[in-house]
């Protein structure tokens, strides 16, 4: 088969396609980056041209297509207790916060990718919570790619995933397990069990799912860079809807809200306050 060429003409289906349906705004210079992630899958399918993946793709009235390229063109990059000043933040106020809420504690990891986020949290509230039973804790975890969320429900993570784990908590919260020979590490099932995965996209889900679930805390890091302005004012809005008065929303280090701010104090850099 002769090498596929992604053709400007098709870019521009797929961006519009990719736009409304998942959210993402790919810029013109992406065309290249689009190239090189769908050409397997044009292959796999046994098309001779991006332009037929594109009408398979906008047959398919199932959607398990959609999820497919969601899965293509996200990009998932994640790791265990990133972004250190949040946790520090975290560690500080946790005690108001369940205060405030009267022990019950609702987490949401909205872009959960393999899981090290909501694991993480699972962690921090293990550490810093020693009579944790007590309270009424629920984490969600949700992810528009069924592959990223597949592993993050498996809590099976490589050697090099748990890098940034000390001895410590790889004895405390994982059991060494061999895989065709390789060392990986399994989450424990009192950590999984405090969390629910579920498939959601930011841009196009139903946000009545939780109209009667106000959080208290909600992770939406590394995910609004690569959403348009308006799109970023539509999803700060929601996010506001569903905390509960004085929640917090963190964002990546690398975001800001600046003048979308509307109702929320900022509190730290990439950490925000419902007023």
């Amino acid at each position: 088969m002769q090498r596929l060429v992604l053709r400007r003409k098709e870019f521009s289906l797929f961006q519009a396609f990719i736009y409304k349906n998942i959210g993402i705004s790919l810029g013109d210079h992406k065309i290249y980056l689009v190239q090189a992630r769908l050409a397997k899958r044009v292959k796999q399918l046994g098309l001779e041209s991006f332009g037929e993946y594109y009408d398979f793709l906008v047959a398919d009235r199932k959607g398990g297509e959609l999820e497919y390229l969601s899965s293509l063109i996200s990009t998932n990059v994640t790791s265990f207790f990133r972004e250190h000043k949040q946790w520090e933040f975290l560690k500080s106020h946790l005690a108001s916060i369940l205060e405030r809420s009267g022990g019950r504690l609702r987490i949401w990891s909205a872009a959960c990718s393999s899981g090290e986020e909501p694991y993480s949290i699972a962690m921090f509230l293990a550490e810093h919570l020693p009579n944790m039973t007590q309270y009424d804790i629920k984490i969600l975890a949700t992810d528009v790619s069924p592959k990223v969320l597949k592993i993050a429900m498996s809590g099976m993570y490589s050697q090099k995933a748990c890098m940034s784990l000390s001895d410590e908590y790889l004895r405390k919260y994982f059991s060494p397990v061999l895989v065709e020979n390789e060392a990986y590490y399994q989450i424990s099932d009192m950590l999984k069990k405090q969390i629910i995965f579920r498939e959601f996209n930011l841009v196009t889900g139903d946000y009545d799912l939780f109209a009667q679930k106000a959080f208290d805390i909600i992770f939406c890091r590394n995910v609004m860079i690569y959403f348009d302005r308006p799109t970023q004012n539509k999803l700060v809005d929601r996010f506001h809807a569903i905390l509960a008065k004085e929640g917090h929303l963190f964002i990546g280090s690398s975001e800001a809200l600046t003048d979308m701010k509307k109702e929320f104090k900022s509190k730290s850099a990439s950490i925000y306050q419902k007023a």
